[in-house]
């Protein structure tokens, strides 16, 4: 575990995005800090911005089988991160397109903006290669910013029904949980940053917060 903040944000999830062979993470982070990310998570640090930002946490979302981006990323962003990462990107069409806040996914499926069209539903399919369905999560459209997936479980809105969890747990295939992040913040997806390795978390987030990211995610022997 490490708590985190960058350029003062402890919404981290805001500013980086890990999957099981890479993160990505905004340019300016400090060196020695890009480097506890890369150790926490246990795979290698890509420095990049999508579309000119530094909100990647937001823009980007990915699993084993691919990068899916903001079709505001530039063919240079592009590029480096399809060749620094060795992963497929996927551009998500449409008015809808920061990939990161409204897309929550693992290797095993995704769950996504309910109003994203056929188009860009089709490219989430078909860029991270998982079955797809539409929705919201404790009211919250923006499913990628109410909730973290693994593939190990899923840490959602502290407003999630029972209903809204069995649903998570038969799409993505792991447990599913509530939590929450920065002493009390409901957008866990805005303040945590995990793969199968280990997580970040904003530094604000307290003791019985880390135990339900923890427990929920499944990194307690």
């Amino acid at each position: 575990m490490l708590r985190a903040a960058f350029s003062g944000s402890a919404y981290v999830g805001v500013f980086a995005r890990a999957t099981d062979d890479c993160l990505l993470v905004r340019p300016d982070v400090d060196a020695d800090l890009r480097e506890a990310l890369s150790d926490e998570l246990a795979v290698p640090a890509v420095p990049t911005t999508i579309g000119g930002s530094g909100t990647v946490g937001a823009l980007a979302t990915g699993n084993r089988n691919g990068l899916l981006v903001s079709s505001r990323v530039r063919e240079r962003e592009r590029d480096r991160l399809a060749a620094e990462t060795g992963l497929p990107v996927t551009e998500l069409p449409g008015r809808i397109n920061a990939a990161g806040n409204v897309v929550l996914a693992n290797d095993n499926g995704a769950y996504v903006h309910p109003d994203l069209s056929a188009e860009a539903v089709r490219a989430v399919e078909e860029g991270l290669d998982v079955p797809v369905e539409q929705g919201v999560l404790a009211g919250t459209r923006t499913v990628g910013t109410a909730a973290v997936a693994t593939s190990d479980g899923v840490l959602c809105h502290p407003e999630s029904t029972d209903a809204e969890l069995d649903f998570l747990e038969d799409l993505l295939g792991v447990p599913a949980d509530i939590g929450t992040i920065n002493y009390g913040g409901p957008l866990v997806g805005s303040g945590l940053v995990a793969n199968d390795h280990g997580y970040v978390v904003g530094q604000d987030t307290s003791g019985p917060e880390l135990g339900r990211i923890e427990s929920a995610l499944d990194y307690i022997d």
